[in-house]
């Protein structure tokens, strides 16, 4: 499988429209990005019942998964920026899309959990956020 360009790991933020179709508009200004999927480990393990001195096995299972997305950049004013800050403002769920380069798109309603915007004298406004599911995501591998 060929290298993947990290500049190509985006979020696309849906413009709500109802009816018709929705639009969805890539997130500018992302310099870094960094998408995760986790799942809780559930602990099963038992100790034997009929030797109780006997060594004890670590087993698990899948409890809750987490599918988070955030990324930081230049803060770049747009109407679609200005769509979006409206929703992490409101605290709104949007739907988005995450697209993973070599692996698939990630697709649902989403949230802003943490938004900052930062600056310094002499540079652009930047800002970071972290993004996490509304409700279920549905998956759908490149092809």
């Amino acid at each position: 499988m060929p290298q993947q360009l990290g500049r190509l790991l985006i979020i696309q933020i849906g413009n709500g429209e109802d009816p018709g179709p929705e639009t969805f508009t890539n997130l500018c200004g992302l310099k870094t990005r960094r998408f995760s999927l986790s799942a809780n480990e559930i602990d099963t393990s038992i100790p034997s019942c009929t030797n109780p001195g006997d060594e004890v096995i670590k087993t698990s299972r899948p409890g809750m998964v987490n599918r988070t997305f955030s990324g930081s950049g230049a803060f770049v004013s747009s109407v679609a920026m200005s769509g979006f800050m409206d929703k992490v403002i409101n605290a709104e769920v949007f739907n988005a899309k995450i697209i993973v380069p070599g692996l698939g798109t990630f697709s649902g309603p989403f949230f802003v959990t943490d938004f900052e915007a930062s600056g310094d004298m002499e540079n652009n406004m930047e800002f970071s956020a972290t993004f996490v599911p509304g409700d279920a995501v549905t998956f759908v591998a490149e092809v």
